[in-house]
């Protein structure tokens, strides 16, 4: 009998160990930028901060979507605060834990910004107008002029019609 509650407590400290590890040491960390879409504090027992953002990459494209979970109650009110605008989410992803009694996903959202500028434009840059004096940039050369083949002359055989 006492064999069985050492392996139970074995097992269950091997619960206890993988939970923590899996809580703590994230497989990849990074930020995704985009609006808020939805962002609602859920669960029956567990109660967890859940959202989603829309990632638009340029105007017109279909958006990229992307669900994650929020721990911290600070950051969770920095999010509100944030609605509407366009943000970035710190995040880090932690793979199987073992319950969803820690957040739906595995992306944990551990800071959150505005994002104040502008997405850049793609078309080129402009460069400055000159000042008087100030020397002209070095330009590239300009290309060769086409060349046209020769015109045969009209009473030759390669011209009759062709």
């Amino acid at each position: 009998m006492r064999a069985f509650f050492v392996f139970l407590g074995l097992v269950l400290l091997a619960a206890i160990g993988w939970v923590w590890l899996t809580l703590t040491w994230s497989y990849s960390e990074g930020e995704r930028a985009g609006y808020v879409q939805k962002f609602s504090r859920k669960g029956w027992l567990c109660k967890t901060w859940e959202g989603e953002i829309a990632m638009v990459t340029m105007p017109g494209a279909i958006p990229d979507r992307f669900e994650f979970s929020v721990r911290d109650a600070a950051v969770a009110s920095q999010i509100n605060a944030l609605a509407g605008k366009r943000i970035v989410l710190s995040y880090a992803q932690h793979k199987f834990i073992p319950t969803n009694c820690f957040g739906e996903t595995e992306y944990f959202v551990t800071a959150a910004r505005a994002l104040d500028e502008q997405p850049a434009s793609p078309a080129p840059p402009v460069a400055p107008p000159l000042t008087p004096g100030e020397p002209a940039a070095p330009t590239a050369p300009a290309a060769p002029a086409a060349t046209t083949a020769p015109v045969k002359p009209a009473g030759s055989p390669l011209s009759a019609g062709y």
